[in-house]
């Protein structure tokens, strides 16, 4: 390995998120889950060493070994037959606890450089069974672009062209809730979803109105539930100008609004941060070419 290897990965949106009641034979839930990535991006950086080791940058606070970036590095070095004599380092970005797949792009990213270091595809069956194995949107990182992906959320079913809707991302004051605890909500108090078919026209169409007018979380309720300052987030951003549509993302904390231009979403960042909430104006990615 001569030089380093760096991997700017983007976080993820959930413009449907169908979570159902049964469970396969790991525990997890049946789930429906069209994604979207968004330019908000974390940095991976994998350099030879004399043996594995990783780092945050701010620290997580949690040891290295219990990191998905570690055990998508020794997983796929096993499934490879290789010693993963490598150190990662990573500069977070992506906020923890948001919905945002933080740590799923991380351990993606990961597996996309170190693929690549190992001599192998980053779909490679090898590879995108290790990411099944490290979490349910991990696979989706491998190759981030508009997806449905069923399974677990965790099973790619179809891809969409790339399609830039301007977004503002609103988190509120309070930690909330993590995923299991969310998962352990919607098991108490949960409702079925709707299908996940008129958004998959939508997005094939290239359709920002409609893809907007069909928005879908049924993780959502338990968010909410978990953190109430979620909801009133996610209904501020639906009463602000320039809005199509907003909703809570994943099992929160974060909701996004897809606005109408570039500087409503501007705006709405700017406005959302003098409340004193974490705020921030992008988009949805709209080519290939913005991931790397």
């Amino acid at each position: 390995m001569s030089g380093d290897v760096v991997v700017r990965t983007p976080c993820k949106i959930n413009l449907h998120l169908g979570v159902h009641r049964e469970k396969d034979e790991r525990g997890y839930h049946r789930v429906d889950s069209v994604m979207a990535p968004v330019a908000l991006f974390d940095v991976v950086r994998v350099e030879a060493a004399p043996a594995l080791g990783v780092s945050f940058s701010p620290e997580l606070g949690v040891a290295p070994e219990k990191t998905g970036v570690w055990k998508a590095a020794t997983l796929l070095a096993d499934a490879l037959g290789v010693e993963p004599a490598v150190r990662i380092s990573v500069e977070a970005r992506i906020p923890e606890r948001a919905g945002l797949g933080g740590s799923s792009a991380d351990a993606g990213a990961t597996l996309r450089a170190l693929a690549g270091l190992w001599g192998a595809d980053a779909l490679d069956p090898r590879v995108v069974g290790v990411a099944r194995r490290v979490g349910a949107d991990v696979a989706f990182f491998l190759d981030p672009r508009p997806s449905l992906c069923l399974g677990a959320g965790d099973v790619l079913e179809r891809t969409f062209p790339w399609l830039e809707m301007p977004l503002a991302l609103v988190m509120p004051h309070a930690e909330g809730g993590s995923t299991p605890a969310a998962y352990a909500e919607f098991d108490r108090a949960g409702e079925e979803p709707v299908g996940y078919e008129g958004m998959c026209g939508a997005l094939a169409a290239g359709d920002v109105a409609g893809v907007a007018a069909r928005l879908h979380n049924n993780l959502a309720g338990a968010a909410r539930a978990l953190c109430p300052e979620v909801g009133a987030v996610e209904t501020w951003l639906r009463g602000q100008a320039g809005v199509l549509a907003a909703q809570v993302t994943g099992s929160g904390t974060c909701s996004f609004a897809i606005c109408e231009s570039g500087d409503a979403a501007d705006a709405i960042a700017a406005e959302a941060a003098e409340r004193g909430w974490r705020s921030w104006s992008t988009k949805t990615l709209g080519s290939g070419a913005e991931v790397c």
